[in-house]
């Protein structure tokens, strides 16, 4: 019995035990770059929670989990699918099973965590948004991000594209209405700032 081809393209773009092992070995030498970069490698508080509950306080992007890992889960979601549209064009040509998706996919997340945690991207969200006393992530929170792309990644493996689309809009609507904040306005505001966006989420500070 043949497997269908939405499981079949969908089983291609998982990785093998080499993809697996170098998706590790990525998120490690991340790790590694962070340490190396001075950031702290869990909360300077010195204890460490599964969640985080208040986006303005100094536990946030020190924890496991916290309101803004939602977006991470989304990254996941979008990688697959432009893994996916990028495995079909390549079959096409006689290519063969894009199994380095994943890792690739740990790539470019392993670079916004670099790039989100320098000097010039701290600065920008604390001159931009309303996070005023963002001071980067731990090392911790990073390896919780790229876990939560990860899931993300798989997540939309076993879904149908419908229920991938349903479930990035159910996380931005759900993290809009609990901090006034999401992945999109998050891009928004770090590269178009839009000073009603920020006096509307600075209200939500009351």
């Amino acid at each position: 019995m043949h497997q269908p081809r939405a499981a079949a393209a969908a089983a291609s773009l998982l990785p093998g035990r080499a993809g697996a092992v170098l998706s590790l070995a990525m998120a490690a030498a991340v790790a590694a770059l962070l340490l190396a970069m001075g950031r702290v490698p869990i909360c300077t508080c010195g204890y460490v929670t599964l969640w985080w509950n208040d986006p303005n306080s100094f536990g946030n992007s020190q924890m496991l989990l916290d309101w803004y890992s939602p977006s991470h889960l989304i990254h996941g979601l979008l990688f697959y699918f432009f893994a996916h549209v990028l495995w079909r064009r390549w079959r096409l040509f006689g290519g063969k099973p894009a199994v380095w998706a994943l890792p690739i996919a740990i790539g470019f997340e392993g670079f916004w965590e670099l790039l989100e945690n320098s000097p010039l991207i701290i600065e920008r969200y604390r001159a931009v948004t309303v996070n005023y006393s963002y001071n980067g992530d731990s090392v911790l929170n990073s390896l919780s991000d790229i876990a939560c792309m990860t899931a993300g990644f798989f997540l939309a493996s076993r879904l149908h594209t419908r229920a991938s689309v349903a479930l990035a809009v159910g996380l931005e609507l759900f993290t809009l209405w609990a901090i006034r904040d999401n992945l999109t306005l998050n891009v928004v505001m770090l590269l178009w700032p839009i000073q009603a966006i920020r006096t509307w989420q600075g209200a939500g500070l009351v």
